[in-house]
């Protein structure tokens, strides 16, 4: 039985999961989001409360970043690939699990004077209390503590990926799973050499067993207990063995499906499930456990950008460039509304050309629409835009962080 069936007994099963308990009577019960937005130019990052709109905070870095939340939520990295280092911001929001609540703790946002210096760093991947940035002129990962970070005393463990390449290391229980560039193709002067496949290492970067193929390695995602990467075969599955070692299962695409590759990814959190792209006009919702792993949903345009709803386990949202909102159900592939959010922005042009970013707040989607200096917020449940929050130039990257529980 795949995922498609599964998933509807665990939707109802997670709903009190979600549930975060009774405050007691000196606690006040609050939810709060922040908005972390970089700029397409410039080298700044903003920090903007949901509710008031209000600038919480304005970061000054050496380049343009590309942002990335750790899982806590207490940290936001921001990647500055062609300046060579990575800062971190502290996000001011800190969620503490008891079991029956959460407790929230809320403080100032703050720029950390930790900064990570490397040549080329493009990835930062979370998992469960570390980060793993990647530099790929160095062909080494490094991999951080958050608390680490947080308390300023980090030590990067460093995981060498044999030579530069644009690649990528994911932890994987007390193993690595790291991206293998292919040495014998014939490249030019200044650029990278391509992605051949992956290789498991073991805690001292020693290698067990063969390199999985997996042409022009892109894309990478956890999901529960499994990661899956995007190649031009298909997307390479790893899943734990009962000795919790890492065992690889390519999921080929297979004759019966057109022309194309999935090369971004997204996990879900709660349910065993991956969204990726599929070419520029339809997403693959892909299901590990099941015999046809692949759906694919049609889109009316090129796709800009897509979010999974970390609380509304069936919802995915897809940004198209014509300006629409897709609400995608994940559980049947079929877009159950469309609403028009932005003016229309063409895939036509540079791929890094100033376009729409997504990012799930809470009851609300956060788009930021760098054309108009703004960021929109579209309400789930109306598919409205509720109102409008001002930011300076051009708006980009963006992340949301906060949740709600008992403030003491």
């Amino acid at each position: 039985m795949g995922m498609w069936l599964k998933s509807a007994t665990a939707l109802s099963m997670l709903g009190s999961v979600l549930i975060t308990g009774h405050a007691n009577a000196d606690e006040e019960h609050k939810q709060v989001w922040r908005l972390f937005v970089a700029d397409h130019t410039k080298p700044v990052v903003r920090a903007i409360d949901l509710e008031s709109g209000k600038e919480l905070g304005k970061f000054d870095l050496k380049g343009y970043a590309a942002l990335a939340a750790s899982n806590s939520g207490e940290t936001v990295f921001a990647v500055q690939t062609e300046d060579d280092v990575v800062n971190v911001i502290k996000t001011g929001i800190k969620l503490e699990d008891h079991g029956d609540h959460r407790d929230l703790e809320i403080s100032d946002t703050a720029l950390l004077k930790e900064k990570f210096e490397g040549k080329r760093p493009v990835h930062a991947v979370m998992h469960g209390d570390n980060v793993v940035l990647f530099f790929d002129r160095e062909g080494k990962a490094h991999e951080l503590s958050e608390q680490d970070i947080l308390k300023g005393n980090p030590q990067a463990k460093i995981i060498d990926a044999t030579a530069p390449h644009h690649g990528v290391v994911v932890p994987f229980g007390n193993q690595y799973l790291a991206s293998v560039p292919n040495l014998e193709a014939e490249t030019k002067p200044d650029a990278l050499p391509p992605r051949l496949g992956l290789r498991v290492l073991d805690s001292d970067g020693k290698q067990n067993g063969d390199v999985a193929t997996c042409t022009a390695l892109h894309g990478e995602a956890f999901s529960a207990s499994l990661v899956a990467f995007g190649c031009e075969e298909g997307v390479l599955i790893a899943s734990p063995s009962k000795d919790k070692q890492a065992e690889l299962k390519m999921l080929s695409y297979g004759a019966d499906l057109p022309k194309g590759k999935v090369s971004t990814l997204l996990g879900s959190k709660a349910i065993q499930f991956f969204l990726g792209n599929y070419g520029e006009d339809k997403i693959a919702l892909i299901d590990p456990e099941s015999d046809t792993p692949y759906r694919l949903v049609d889109l009316p345009t090129r796709r800009v950008d897509f979010a999974l709803d970390p609380a509304r386990l069936k919802n995915a949202y897809v940004l198209t460039e014509d300006g629409q909102l897709h609400l995608i159900n994940i559980l049947d592939g079929t877009i159950v509304r469309s609403a028009k959010v932005t003016e229309p922005y063409s895939k036509d042009g540079h791929w890094r050309d100033p376009r729409p970013r997504l990012a799930v707040a809470g009851d609300h989607i956060a788009i930021t629409d760098p054309r108009h200096s703004l960021v929109r917020l579209i309400n789930i449940e109306s598919f409205k835009e509720d109102r409008t929050i001002a930011v300076a130039d051009q708006p980009f990257s963006i992340v949301a962080v906060g949740g709600s529980g008992a403030v003491h």
